[in-house]
């Protein structure tokens, strides 16, 4: 399967789960994914965000050599936010190493704080945060007070994620 190509021919289910299951756990596929979502354009970065976030929920291991060019878009605003979520959601199914956490819950928190950003980026960056902050109770006590300041005009997708949390 030529992975770029599957991408710009069709964006749905059926191709996303075709391309996953193309790569399965073969780093060398994987990296065919990531060097197209890496490359672009656009709409290619797009698609091949959400192959990559389903491929990186499957097998967690593959994500680690492109780890700090994923958390550089974090903080990035010029891609479709697909991709931001794709990028939030598949932290969720790592451990983060020790020396992205700091940043990656700063950023998570700056995402989760902004009423500007989808709901389901919020609920990932929630979710990435909290799962960095167990291990830090003033880090999980501030998550609980920011989580806390949003409650009263919550979603009901970010009420039951923070009720979940907190």
């Amino acid at each position: 399967m030529d992975i770029r190509q599957a991408l710009l021919d069709e964006h749905s289910t059926r191709q996303t789960a075709a391309i996953v299951d193309y790569i399965g756990c073969d780093e060398a596929r994987f990296g065919e994914l990531m060097a197209a979502f890496f490359a672009g354009p656009y709409r290619v970065t797009q698609r091949a965000a959400w192959p990559m976030s389903n491929c990186v929920e499957l097998h967690p291991e593959l994500i680690g050599p492109y780890l700090p060019k994923l958390i550089d878009l974090l903080k990035r605003d010029d891609f479709h936010n697909a991709v931001r979520r794709n990028v939030v959601r598949l932290l969720q199914f790592i451990d983060v190493p020790q020396q992205y956490a700091g940043k990656v819950y700063s950023d998570c928190i700056d995402l989760l704080n902004d009423p500007n950003e989808p709901v389901a980026v919020r609920v990932f960056s929630m979710t990435v945060a909290a799962k960095i902050a167990r291990s830090e109770p003033d880090l999980m006590n501030e998550l609980r007070l920011v989580i806390r300041e949003h409650l009263p005009n919550a979603s009901p997708g970010f009420l039951a994620r923070a009720r979940k949390l907190i």
